[in-house]
């Protein structure tokens, strides 16, 4: 082969990984951007499911139910039938 096609072929390799790895490299930085989203969009809505438990916790009316089992006045079966209607 001559110097010029052996210098065309390298030239021409060169340039194809050059292409190649600019593409590649775009691919994986889309996708840890889209997992990076993913992630941020999952912490918001365990945040917000936190936030609606609380307020439910707090906004909740007071039953008079007591649910401390170490408490003198724990009553097992209204804490059963309690526990039974909420489901």
């Amino acid at each position: 082969m001559s110097s010029t096609t052996v210098n065309v072929l390298r030239w021409s390799a060169l340039a194809a990984g050059v292409f190649y790895g600019f593409s590649h490299q775009r691919t994986l930085y889309k996708q840890a951007e889209k997992h990076h989203e993913q992630e941020e969009y999952n912490h918001k809505a365990q945040l917000i499911e936190q936030a609606k438990a609380e307020y439910k916790k707090k906004t909740s009316p007071p039953s008079g139910l007591i649910t401390d089992p170490d408490d003198s006045r724990f009553d097992l079966e209204a804490f059963l039938k309690a526990k039974s209607e909420e489901k």
